[in-house]
């Protein structure tokens, strides 16, 4: 048995360990259980445990840090929503935020699992802007991660101010964080997320004008990721002015979060990501 196929055999593990996380925090969530919150947080911190020996494995079988390809990416992604979710756990009525992260977090998963394969990249081609690359890629990733826990505090905005305009009151919407905390925390992981997933892109056009290839400026994803910023900014300067009500800053992170999204999914289409730096 090869390390290759044991970090494929963790990764399945963990696949499954993650699913039964969820299924107690579901649990939770539907009717108050505080044994299944904890059975959850247990398989949560065994997920985050088998995702750290899959990473040691592939890095013991590539000679460095995986980082470079789309399984990759998304399987560090994953790693950093497990990881807050963790950190979220001693905050009250966090059950829902969560559910919510760790629903994105397995789908991501899985998907991962499915779509992509965990393969080496040389290197060689990206001497030149090595470094540059390794920063886009860390930075972008924690600005996806934290821009997700913007969307997920957005969501709940939207939902929780229709119950309440709605007068529909129950167990459930007593287990949330109330509009102003959800609203701060909305705003908070906005603010991280934006200036990384910004310093990103700044790396990026770096990395381009490095190599003289001016065209790429023009590509579809780093077109989408200005624009995505453009949409953050635009937020800060109308929370800054008091322009909007909460609710309208709630949709305006979700449509600046939508851009992040086509954003990834135009690697297919990138020039920018099948560049070999040749």
């Amino acid at each position: 048995m090869n390390s290759l196929t044991l970090a494929e055999q963790i990764y399945e593990a963990l696949i499954y360990m993650y699913a039964l996380s969820l299924l107690f925090y579901f649990s939770d969530c539907i009717r108050r259980n505080a044994g299944a919150k904890r059975t959850g947080t247990g398989f949560l911190v065994v997920v985050w445990l088998l995702q750290v020996v899959h990473v040691i494995l592939r890095m013991w079988t590539e000679g460095h840090f995986p980082i470079y390809t789309t399984f990759d990416f998304l399987f560090i992604f994953s790693f950093s929503i497990v990881l807050m979710s963790l950190g979220m756990i001693r905050v009250q009525r966090s059950e829902f935020v969560i559910l919510l992260l760790n629903i994105v977090g397995f789908s991501v998963t899985v998907l991962n699992r499915l779509w992509f394969t965990a393969g080496e990249i040389s290197l060689h081609n990206w001497q030149t802007v090595h470094g540059l690359l390794i920063m886009h890629i860390t930075l972008a990733n924690l600005g996806f991660a934290a821009l997700t826990v913007a969307a997920v505090f957005a969501m709940l905005y939207l939902f929780l101010h229709r119950k309440l305009k709605n007068k529909k009151w129950n167990d459930t919407m007593r287990r949330m964080p109330s509009l102003e905390v959800i609203g701060k925390y909305m705003d908070g992981a906005t603010l991280i997320g934006t200036p990384l997933l910004g310093v990103s892109v700044v790396l990026a056009v770096l990395s381009i004008v490095a190599e003289t290839r001016w065209y790429l400026l023009l590509d579809l994803k780093v077109i989408a990721t200005g624009l995505a910023i453009a949409i953050y900014i635009g937020y800060f300067v109308s929370k800054h002015r008091k322009q909007f009500s909460n609710i309208i800053m709630a949709r305006w992170t979700l449509i600046g979060y939508g851009f992040v999204i086509i954003s990834f999914l135009s690697n297919a289409y990138s020039a920018f990501h099948r560049w070999t730096g040749e």
